[in-house]
């Protein structure tokens, strides 16, 4: 029996909004959005109703290799012949192999690895590092940033998110991105960590000037401060090397993957760190435990996707499928210059900046009537996030510029007639 549709549309509805989210359900009704992923492949999904969908919103990347990748999919069938989630407080095969593996593939000292189930985890683990390494309170985050819902993590990003739950822990102060000069007024002996998303996704894609991480890593060595760098959406593929800040040519101290670790298959995330601050979790080595992170299983699917990202023409055929949306976005602007007002771009990692904050969420609904699945930048409101599976042909990055011509074909007529 398949376990896709064994409901109709409106009794999901009428159930999650029950028993899971009833502000969600509301949310989704008000604005006239009533998709319910079905069916699943590759670069589409399909709704309860056959709807087809281009996923370019891919969960922030936990769709890089798109959905159901038939050699994810098969890692996991083999895993489950033989592991399953293991146990935490003991040496893992499985979990080691992975660790190797990330250490290879990360810049710099980062040779070890603390493993968690979502991202928001192992940011808090990083922040955690950061502190219990240099015995200090502070962390500097990018105003307007987001690293999670959890726990420190929640006091790193904008008070949106974080001011009903207040107080919050002390010691966490923002800065704009991009300036250096506010990163260094902020800084001082009491810092403990700044922590960055490589390109800020939900303040609006944001790309840094070329010479900012280089300047960030200054500060942090200057004044003793650990460099965390999130790559939770810029990793594993999307900017066109395996993390986003190897495009910048700067190593962090510890750097925090999620999202497409799990070639969307089973949740993982893993937090890695510099062998430099190892002597503080040497010296408490059960001071941070996660039942569920590095499950053995979502181990050996881990170690499958970062076989694929890394195999030969992979990353090419990323920074390929790059010039192809840049080339398009300038036709875009030329098309639509009273709506488009810039095309932000490091890799697949990609968001188009329009005319006000109406715009994101027009864009939104504009791509279920063009067949793409995109959505607005919650921080910033007029940028419409396009983050496409990193396994797409030309032909259908193609599809998804006519189709994004379209869109905003419709978001300038409604901005236009607007008074």
């Amino acid at each position: 029996m398949s376990l896709i549709g064994r409901d109709d549309k409106e009794r999901v509805i009428e159930r999650f909004a029950r028993h899971v989210s009833s502000g969600k359900a509301r949310f989704f009704r008000e604005v006239g959005i009533d998709f319910i992923f079905g069916r699943r492949e590759g670069i589409y999904v399909w709704d309860l109703d056959g709807n087809q969908l281009i996923n370019c919103h891919c969960n922030g990347g936990v769709f890089n290799l798109g959905h159901r990748h038939p050699r994810i999919v098969a890692a996991l069938q083999e895993a489950l012949r033989e592991l399953d989630i293991g146990n935490h407080h003991l040496i893992s095969e499985h979990r080691a192999l992975l660790a190797e593996r990330l250490a290879e593939l990360s810049p710099g000292d980062l040779n070890r690895v603390v493993f968690g189930v979502g991202g928001g985890e192992a940011v808090d683990t990083a922040i955690k590092l950061a502190r219990g390494h240099t015995g200090r309170p502070g962390i500097i985050s990018a105003r307007g940033g987001y690293h999670g819902h959890t726990g420190f993590a929640l006091a790193t990003g904008d008070p949106k998110y974080s001011d009903p739950f207040r107080p919050l822990p002390p010691g966490f102060r923002q800065v704009p991105f991009g300036d250096l000069r506010a990163l260094e007024e902020a800084m001082d002996e009491s810092v403990a960590g700044v922590i960055f998303e490589t390109i800020p996704a939900t303040l609006g894609i944001v790309v840094p000037p070329e010479d900012y991480f280089t300047g960030v890593r200054e500060l942090c060595d200057r004044y003793g401060a650990v460099m965390i760098i999130d790559e939770v959406q810029t990793g594993l593929g999307r900017c066109g090397e395996v993390w986003g800040i190897d495009t910048f040519g700067v190593a962090p101290d510890i750097l925090v993957t999620a999202k497409g670790l799990s070639g969307g298959i089973y949740p993982i995330a893993a937090t890695v760190y510099a062998d430099r601050l190892n002597p503080f979790l040497d010296a408490n080595p059960f001071i941070h435990v996660s039942t569920f992170g590095g499950a053995e299983v979502g181990c050996h699917v881990a170690l499958e996707v970062l076989e694929v990202i890394t195999e030969e023409g992979f990353l090419e055929h990323v920074r390929e499928l790059a010039a192809v949306f840049g080339r398009g976005f300038e036709e875009l602007r030329a098309a639509h210059p009273e709506v488009l007002v810039e095309a932000r771009q490091r890799g697949l990692m990609m968001g188009l900046k329009m005319a006000n904050e109406t715009c994101g969420p027009l864009m939104t609904l504009a791509g279920f009537r063009h067949g793409v699945l995109t959505i607005y930048a919650n921080n910033d409101t007029s940028v419409s996030q396009i983050l496409p599976p990193l396994i797409m042909e030309v032909g259908e990055a193609e599809m998804v510029i006519e189709a994004l011509d379209g869109m905003l074909s419709e978001v300038e007529k409604a901005v236009v007639s607007s008074p």
